[in-house]
């Protein structure tokens, strides 16, 4: 007779990530490249509203253009960096609690904290869920990262070479 599961449903794994998978903010990891890439430049887009006008008090744009380009295209990129850690530790989160062996729970408070042990089949199944779903996201976020970081780099040595 399989065991039953004590943990509350909105503390399984496996529940978590249904929940992470059909968020609003989080699901952009999970979708195709472009569904994930639109929301970034639009971010990315919407944060010009913001640094345009702080970068335009740095460098007139009819005398600077240069500068004034980049410092807003850099400056732009801060929101969709945070939004992407935040979608990161989201999904990291996420994929730690179904690679765990054991379930930390709280049955109704945070005083009475317990552990379940997942049986054999529903920890094979939630590993392949973390490889095979959750792994993937976090690579590609991870890339994403990588790639604002070299960005926000090359516009520095474009900076100091101009």
């Amino acid at each position: 007779m399989p065991q039953r599961c004590p943990v509350p449903a909105d503390q399984q794994p496996i529940n978590e990530y249904q929940d992470v998978r059909e968020s609003w903010f989080y699901s952009w990891g999970g979708r195709d490249l472009g569904g994930y890439l639109q929301p970034i430049g639009w971010l990315w887009l919407a944060s010009w509203s913001l640094t345009g006008p702080m970068a335009a008090a740095s460098f007139a744009p009819a005398k600077q253009p240069i500068y004034f380009a980049l410092s807003a295209a850099m400056g732009a990129l801060v929101l969709p960096f945070l939004a992407l850690v935040q979608l990161y530790v989201g999904w990291a989160h996420v994929g730690g609690r179904l690679r765990q062996t054991t379930v930390p729970y709280e049955e109704s408070g945070w005083y009475d904290g317990q552990l379940w042990i997942k049986p054999e089949e529903i920890s094979n199944r939630d590993r392949l869920i973390m490889d095979y779903q959750v792994k993937p996201v976090l690579q590609r976020i991870r890339k994403t990262l990588g790639t604002i970081a070299a960005l926000l780099s090359l516009g520095l040595i474009t900076w100091q070479l101009i």
